[in-house]
């Protein structure tokens, strides 16, 4: 660390690349600081958004005539465009703050999603060891270079996206009166993954409740148990590929997660009443099938 005015700090730059650009999320400059005692930061304004994590001490931040007292633990950050004002309070430990700033369209969204906002630009007790351990693995690779090889880019675009995972975690739990919007999450997720062979249990995961909880609210909402739409999903797809594609129907079972044509022709003759072949075009089926 180099000795300033107010601190002791390291600044570390970095220039995105291509690749960095073409995900919306990318790292503009970090570092690492001790502040003297008369540390003081402002009145000034970014032009991007900036992490601070306080690992020692305290500070006070100041923001649109409001203003936070924050500790080892918490975390704030100053959005583009607006004015902040911080400074070290008296405390038995220095003030020890590491800090990442980002810049890109998805850093908005990812941060509120974390609960901090422009009108509330800091989170008590963020900071856990699994985000501190992140935050110092992305501060870093920053360090090691200032511009990135495409796969060096993409594996440091894994380290921010690990801290932010870390940052969410349990931070966006879901509110009884947002049925509306996860149950659609959970069609889409059965949408794409119900050739997979997922399971009722699967999708309750993905949504983040108790199955049987999951279970009562999507068939009231859409009007069927979470297993009969995942089986619908998948007769809709069979027929689709019996009536519009040259699939033999072997194909169709394995491509549809059934392990075998058996399972397959008793499951789509229990959904249509009729077995595959009477849905099938007019072109001869191999004898192997009929």
């Amino acid at each position: 660390m180099q000795e300033y005015e107010y601190e002791y700090a390291q600044f570390i730059y970095y220039t995105p690349g291509r690749v960095d650009k073409q995900s919306q999320l990318w790292p503009v400059r970090a570092g690492r600081s001790i502040a003297k005692p008369s540390y003081e930061v402002g009145p000034k304004r970014i032009e991007c958004h900036s992490l601070h994590f306080v690992s020692e001490g305290k500070v006070r931040i100041e923001w649109a005539g409001k203003w936070a007292e924050l500790q080892k633990g918490d975390l704030f950050c100053l959005f583009p465009g607006r004015t902040y004002h911080y400074r070290r309070l008296p405390s038995e430990a220095p003030l020890r703050m590491s800090w990442l700033a980002l810049d890109g369209a998805r850093v908005g969204p990812l941060l509120e999603l974390a609960a901090v906002t422009p009108d509330r630009p800091y989170r008590e007790q963020a900071v856990t060891p699994t985000v501190e351990a992140s935050a110092e693995r992305v501060i870093d690779a920053l360090a090691a270079a200032e511009r990135r090889k495409p796969a060096e880019a993409m594996a440091l675009q894994g380290l921010v996206c690990e801290l932010f995972a870390g940052l969410i975690l349990d931070t966006t739990p879901m509110a009884p009166e947002a049925h509306a919007g996860w149950i659609r999450e959970c069609l889409d997720f059965i949408e794409l993954h119900a050739t997979e062979g997922i399971s009722v249990q699967q999708v309750a995961a993905f949504a983040g409740v108790h199955r049987s909880y999951f279970s009562n609210v999507f068939a009231e909402q859409v009007g069927m148990p979470p297993m009969k739409y995942i089986q619908r999903i998948r007769m809709e797809k069979a027929r689709l590929l019996l009536t519009e594609t040259d699939a033999t129907i072997t194909e169709v079972a394995l491509s549809l997660g059934y392990p075998n044509l058996y399972t397959f022709t008793r499951a789509f003759k229990g959904y249509y009443k009729v077995p595959p072949l009477s849905v099938r075009s007019t072109r001869r089926e191999p004898s192997a099938e009929r």
